[in-house]
């Protein structure tokens, strides 16, 4: 009774070599690190407490703002990575709204301050309604 046959390459096989060099892949593993999952619960939680009729403080101001912005870049990035402003219009125009009211710094005064962060709500819920309804978002459609 003989065991089965062992087949032998007699081919000489390259060593592996990684798609990338070592700072690249540094440069994909800190992005990985970074990376956030969307979060379309959080999104209309932020969303909700801006545009709520109760005024926000001004010790929350702050991390509004930056809750905020973070929820512009996330739905600018998925708008440019599914290229839904070369779809739509509308979309594109919604992209460069957030991006100037991103960039723009949060004013001193606090009613002014408000009305900041409620015209970067507004862009936020509009720019998360519209993706979804191009489907570019599961959880918004």
């Amino acid at each position: 009774m003989s065991g089965p046959a062992i087949l032998r390459c007699t081919m000489p096989v390259p060593d592996w070599a990684p798609p990338l060099d070592h700072e690249a892949l540094e440069t994909v593993l800190t992005k990985v690190r970074g990376w956030q999952p969307f979060d379309g619960e959080s999104l209309l939680d932020d969303v909700g407490a801006v545009l709520d009729g109760v005024v926000p403080g001004e010790e929350a101001l702050e991390g509004h703002g930056l809750r905020l912005r973070g929820h512009l870049m996330q739905l600018v990035a998925i708008a440019v990575a599914g290229k839904a402003g070369q779809m739509d219009s509308e979309v594109e125009q919604l992209i460069e709204r957030a991006r100037r009211l991103r960039a723009e710094a949060m004013p001193g005064d606090h009613l002014q301050a408000v009305g900041h962060l409620r015209r970067m709500a507004w862009s936020v819920n509009e720019l998360h309604e519209r993706l979804g309804a191009l489907k570019c978002l599961r959880e918004a459609a």
